[in-house]
């Protein structure tokens, strides 16, 4: 609708960890928000995974053991290990 925000994520926390960064001299409004989306999309794409473990554990919560399960099965999460 309307009212919706393009990104859920507080763009000003994403702007502070951005600046947080000693090799970062200059970040564009545009860069913020394409950071705060990619982010949004990642951790909905990584919790949908995880989510399938926990149903295979007759479970509705997601547990630190489903994100691991994740991780190790699924090649583009290879990163996180």
């Amino acid at each position: 609708p309307g009212s919706a925000r393009l990104a859920r994520l507080p763009l000003a926390r994403v702007k502070a960890l951005v600046k947080a960064d000693p090799d970062v001299t200059l970040a564009s409004q545009e860069a913020v928000f394409v950071l705060a989306r990619a982010t949004e999309l990642f951790v909905e794409t990584i919790a949908k995974d995880a989510y399938v473990y926990a149903q295979q554990g007759k479970r509705k919560t997601l547990q630190r053991k489903d994100l691991d399960n994740a991780i190790e099965a699924i090649d583009e999460f290879a990163f996180l290990e």
